[in-house]
């Protein structure tokens, strides 16, 4: 079983992280620059002024006791709720904490390893895995040890910094696909086929806003190309995706632009260009096995005690209601851990916590140890999660964390995903039940509602869920009662099956009376849950998750950074021909990034461009340029000699421009895209 023992951290990057702020309290660095550096960091603003979350990556969602310390004292000593809260996708995030309380927050958790560094903004974000992958009786392989090949890969890589949008990787252990692979950007599967192991690599998925399911870009890939596989797919979405529409720059909406056919020979292309950059790349080496059966889990931690496929040794589920702990919570679980001689606990994407690797003789100290921390093993109904909403969301519309405590998924123990606005940080289109938060004018008064959605899965045969009716916030605790009892009236088990074996417009009937408000019941739906006065959405300025609006420039210089790396790797391959077209992008990206500062525009033709830029820019680093470009035209075959003086000039004249950028907008930061 693969623990997590990586350190993420980078003590210099926090020191100057502290500096940005101390640069912004100043006034010398703008507040839209600000926000951009801060994202990049983990720490996201609050609809509070003043205070910000702080999210942590959890990559896999494995903790060491000494991390629950370091997270449990982030809490108390910066936080002023004092509460960690984990995420679906295996993250802590810690709210209400200044910002010039953020560095020394950073430090302390890079004291064990961990960072923040990327938790938001455009960047591949926390990767998640299935809860039980290294224990788990059904698994191919410790998927975890690949996790974590891919989280060191892209961490600070520059084609990671300013993508058009997030990126989110999950990693399932077995084709049952505990991870979730149908709503990630990138689903990686292991599997077994004809006899060989490998992975099945799903790409295009996503929530929010328009739902799509992720496709098929790989049926069977080998364990020494997912690397290959993975990077081909951030580099289409950097390549290809809208930089000016935000609302539209998943790569889920690749697929929608080039239809599928389209989408995949782009993937190819691009597969064969990361194939070959990265051949000498070493990659991780899983120990496989034969999957042995037995009950699946499901996604997040199991309900109940479960067996590993370790002889002897179970997972203990923990509960966390809405995924709250508090440092004493945090602290004493690291306490039991350490006296049971147990070094892991996973957050998990039902906002749970699981202990692996106890022994049977340990399991009624640890129930025991729990219970006197207030925490327990779930019970039936109580598999409800929800994001923070309009607690502390700049984008919430309703209260859900607090309603989420009073729905319950009943008798049948059905998955209940409450979120506070339609952008799905609660995955409700992967419930039984999901709801989402939203404002509808009801006779002529702007009404709280949830939008319903019924029988969701991102497990293996699983699909999004159905889209239902939406109703007052006052009544979809009924509305869920209601539900849940014409299933049980049913006899279906499976509520997945019953569900979608229901007429088109079951649900809307079945729920008709609780949808319609007559204009007597309007004041008794006016005030959202726990609300004290009539429902209102307020317009905080939008919300952060996407990041800010950058410089296209800067995407420029990192992308040329990224095409710097294969550059270097292709010549320690000795494939020089192939260098040298790096350099040529290099120009072709700095180039057109200088001509569009000056209002020029893109060329792809590096002669052109140059034309371009000794009319836009006239002097030395227009003349510099076409001074390179020349000498990399022509057919003839490259030897290594040639090659690296022109990739000292090229080097070199990324420097300049990286001045002469930095000249026109004082704001920009370029310093981790430049040649070291």
């Amino acid at each position: 079983m693969s623990v997590n023992t990586q350190n993420l951290s980078d003590l210099a990057e926090i020191d100057r992280f502290e500096q940005a702020i101390q640069a912004f309290n100043a006034g010398s660095l703008d507040a839209e620059r600000m926000t951009a550096v801060r994202l990049q960091h983990g720490v996201y603003g609050q609809r509070q002024h003043g205070v910000h979350m702080f999210r942590i990556k959890v990559p896999g969602g494995r903790m060491t006791p000494e991390q629950l310390d370091a997270v449990a004292d982030v809490a108390e000593t910066y936080s002023q709720k004092k509460v960690a809260h984990v995420t679906t996708r295996h993250s802590i995030q810690i709210h209400f904490i200044p910002l010039d309380s953020t560095p020394d927050a950073m430090r302390r958790i890079a004291r064990v390893g961990m960072t923040t560094r990327e938790a938001c903004s455009n960047t591949v974000r926390n990767m998640t895995a299935c809860g039980l992958s290294g224990v788990c009786p059904h698994e191919h392989v410790d998927v975890t040890k690949h996790l974590d090949g891919a989280v060191t890969h892209f961490l600070r890589n520059p084609l990671n910094q300013q993508l058009p949008r997030k990126f989110k990787f999950s990693f399932s252990a077995c084709e049952m696909d505990c991870a979730q692979a149908l709503l990630h950007d990138c689903g990686v599967v292991a599997i077994e086929k004809d006899g060989q192991h490998g992975f099945m690599v799903k790409a295009g998925g996503g929530l929010g806003h328009k739902p799509r399911e992720a496709i098929v870009v790989e049926e069977f890939i080998p364990e020494r190309e997912l690397l290959f596989s993975l990077e081909a797919l951030v580099a289409l979405h950097n390549r290809y995706s809208d930089r000016t529409k935000r609302a539209k720059s998943r790569i889920k909406f690749l697929v929608e632009r080039f239809g599928e056919q389209g989408f995949l020979d782009r993937y190819r292309e691009e597969f064969g260009r990361t194939k070959e950059a990265l051949a000498a790349q070493a990659y991780p080496h899983g120990e496989w096995r034969r999957s042995t059966g037995g009950e699946v889990p499901g996604p997040g931690a199991p309900r109940k005690l479960f067996a590993q496929r370790q002889s002897g040794l179970f997972v203990l589920p923990v509960a966390l209601p809405t995924g709250d702990m508090t440092p004493a919570q945090l602290r004493g679980i690291a306490a039991l851990l350490r006296a049971h001689g147990l070094n892991e606990a996973r957050t998990t994407q039902d906002q749970n916590l699981s202990i692996l690797n106890v022994p049977q003789a340990s399991v009624a100290a640890l129930r025991g140890g729990l219970a006197a921390l207030g925490l327990h093993e779930p019970v039936a109904g109580d598999n409800v999660v929800a994001c923070p909403g309009t607690s502390t969301c700049r984008l919430g519309i309703t209260a859900s964390p607090v309603i989420a405590p009073q729905l319950s998924g009943g008798k049948a123990d059905l998955r209940i995903r409450v979120s506070g606005c339609h952008n799905g940080c609660a995955q409700p289109e992967t419930g039984d039940i999901g709801i989402y938060g939203e404002g509808k004018r009801v006779h002529g008064k702007l009404v709280p509602h949830y939008q319903m959605y019924f029988a969701g899965s991102g497990m293996k045969d699983g699909a999004l869920a159905l889209k239902g009716p939406a109703l007052p916030v006052a009544r979809i605790k009924e509305a869920i009662e209601c539900v849940e009892a014409a299933h049980l009236a049913s006899g279906e088990i499976s509520f997945f099956a019953w569900a979608r074996a229901q007429a088109p417009d079951y649900f809307e009937r079945l729920l008709a009376d609780l949808v319609e408000v007559k204009p007597e019941d309007l004041q008794s739906v006016m005030r959202d849950f726990g609300g004290a006065s009539d429902f209102r959405v307020l317009n905080m300025g939008g919300g952060e998750c996407a990041g800010v609006s950058q410089a296209l420039i800067g995407a420029n210089f990192f992308e040329a950074a990224h095409e710097r790396e294969y550059r270097n790797a292709l010549v320690f391959q000795r494939k020089y021909d192939e260098a040298a077209h790096c350099n040529e992008a290099i120009l072709r990206l700095l180039g057109s990034g200088i001509a569009q500062l000056l209002d020029g525009v893109r060329q792809d033709d590096l002669n052109q461009l140059a034309g371009q830029l000794g009319q836009l820019a006239p002097g030395a680093l227009a003349d510099q340029f076409a001074q390179i470009a020349g000498r990399l035209g022509g057919d003839a075959e490259i030897d290594a000699e040639t090659l690296a003086a022109i990739s000292v000039a090229v080097d070199n004249w990324t420097i300049s421009a990286a001045v002469f950028a930095t000249g026109k907008d004082a704001q920009l930061d370029l310093a981790e895209a430049l040649p070291k």
